[in-house]
């Protein structure tokens, strides 16, 4: 079972969020705060597996608060939800600590998607997001062209496909029924990639591809 636990002001949010995953069989919503403050006081009792909180506008993001979850708590997972995809707000979020991140947008298969794909270890980020994450890390080369070519030959041809589709901002189920492999294959195959190549986030995955132009950016 998943323990998921909410943050959000307006208790309005909290009561859609909650009915949002009522009905999911294995996700059990464990209480709601209106701050992190309030939700420090009782995260002991609760002990959720994953975190969702909603930031409406830039002022709303306390950083430190994000960074004090996860470092005190390593275990929990925060999925933030936002208004805003302003560049250098939402790379504040991640690097405290976030390890998810949707457009408020969004809807409840790609909510459950970061859910699980949370659960099960990894980041999980809206496609979106992960072109703000191409941008900003596409000045980063700190990798020769020798080491980048022996990492690469390391892979298998399904661990590319997986790697290019991932990389492009593609959610686990679509690269799934791409290739016609379950989400658990593929995230096995991105398990078995950033172990080859030597990354611990997909961060660094996006960052790799854009290095080793296994993707390009159109402006």
């Amino acid at each position: 079972m998943i323990k998921v636990s909410l943050i959000d002001e307006h208790p309005v949010i909290c009561d859609a969020l909650t009915a949002l995953l009522s009905d999911v069989d294995d996700v059990m919503v464990a209480g709601s705060s209106r701050s992190f403050k309030e939700f420090a006081e009782v995260i002991a009792d609760v002990q959720p597996n994953i975190v969702i909180t909603v930031f409406y506008k830039p002022d709303d993001i306390n950083v430190e608060d994000i960074r004090q979850l996860a470092f005190e708590y390593p275990n929990i997972k925060l999925l933030v939800l936002s208004m805003f995809n302003d560049e250098k707000q939402v790379l504040k979020m991640i690097k405290a600590g976030a390890k998810g991140h949707l457009s408020y947008d969004t809807n409840r298969s790609e909510i459950l998607e970061a859910i699980y794909t949370l659960r099960n270890g990894y980041e999980f980020y809206a496609k979106t997001i992960t072109n703000i994450l191409l941008s900003s890390y596409i000045s980063d080369k700190n990798l020769n062209k020798r080491e980048k070519e022996n990492r690469q030959k390391d892979l298998s041809v399904r661990e590319m496909e997986v790697f290019r589709l991932f990389a492009e901002g593609n959610s686990n189920r679509s690269i799934a029924d791409e290739l016609f492999i379950s989400i658990r294959t593929v995230e096995t195959h991105k398990t078995n990639i950033m172990k080859k190549i030597g990354l611990k986030t997909t961060v660094d995955l996006v960052k790799f591809a854009i290095k080793t132009n296994i993707i390009h950016l159109d402006y």
